[in-house]
């Protein structure tokens, strides 16, 4: 990579582009105002929808793990299928909430 300056007309593009971005009030606001947020969104978590796909798969992990884990007693295995359950039971009922909303 050269760290020669543009040519003439990718400089003009350039600039272009970046007046056009100034005039730009609403990503101006939005680029003033912008604060990352360091927690999670709770609000954010209610509005998941899965997909019916996303609900399958899922599932087959959660069993695999439930399966794996009663044969072979392995911790690693039982802590995986105790982390992956959770999520997929509320995928489900997030799932069942969308199909029986009107």
């Amino acid at each position: 990579m050269s760290v020669s300056r543009l040519p003439e007309h990718e400089q003009r593009v350039l600039d272009e582009v970046e007046r056009a971005l100034r005039r730009d009030r609403r990503l101006d606001r939005r680029l003033r105002t912008f604060r990352p947020s360091r927690r999670p969104d709770p609000a954010r978590l209610l509005t998941y929808r899965p997909r019916a796909l996303t609900v399958l798969l899922l599932l087959a992990v959660s069993v695999t793990l439930m399966v794996t884990g009663i044969v072979t007693a392995e911790p690693g295995v039982i802590w995986a299928f105790a982390g992956a359950w959770p999520v997929t039971l509320f995928a489900v009922f997030r799932l069942m909430c969308r199909w029986t909303e009107g």
